[in-house]
């Protein structure tokens, strides 16, 4: 796996930066069975590096991510040029994010009224420890991972 210099100068540069990065961050439930093998998911697919990664207990998410956001929503968190989508808008947008045929199954799922697509998000968020588990600690990147996390 290569490594993108411009993003490794990009994490470091968000690492100094109190400002909103330009580049999508994606904000996790670290501790999370589900949302781990959904952050695997992504970096499975995000063959042209678009996303950066942070587990919501982490000191980036403490810094980007509203209180009431991080605090009180168990979902994840999408920051896109200061502008920050929960629960299933969040899903939509990291697929279309994505591009290419995953463009379209953002866009298709987007076209279900919010409050339905919210509905089905919060039942899964609901049974996620249950059904995938609870993990003791935030996942740790491999060293090829590294330069994908804030974190």
């Amino acid at each position: 796996m290569s490594v993108n210099p411009a993003k490794c100068s990009f994490v470091a540069a968000v690492r100094a930066a109190d400002s909103a990065p330009s580049t999508p961050i994606i904000f996790f439930d670290g501790v999370c069975g589900f949302c781990n093998r959904s952050v695997n998911w992504v970096l499975r697919h995000d063959r042209n590096r678009t996303f950066l990664l942070a587990p919501l207990q982490g000191e980036h998410a403490r810094r980007l991510v509203e209180p009431e956001i991080r605090e009180n929503v168990a979902s994840v968190v999408l920051l896109v040029n200061g502008a920050s989508y929960i629960r299933s808008a969040a899903i939509c947008r990291i697929l279309m994010l994505f591009g290419g045929v995953w463009y379209f199954w953002g866009l298709l799922l987007w076209l279900v009224p919010l409050p339905l697509r919210d509905l089905g998000y919060r039942i899964v968020a609901r049974y996620r420890y249950l059904l995938f588990g609870k993990l003791e600690a935030c996942r740790i990147p491999t060293p090829e991972e590294r330069d994908r996390f804030l974190d």
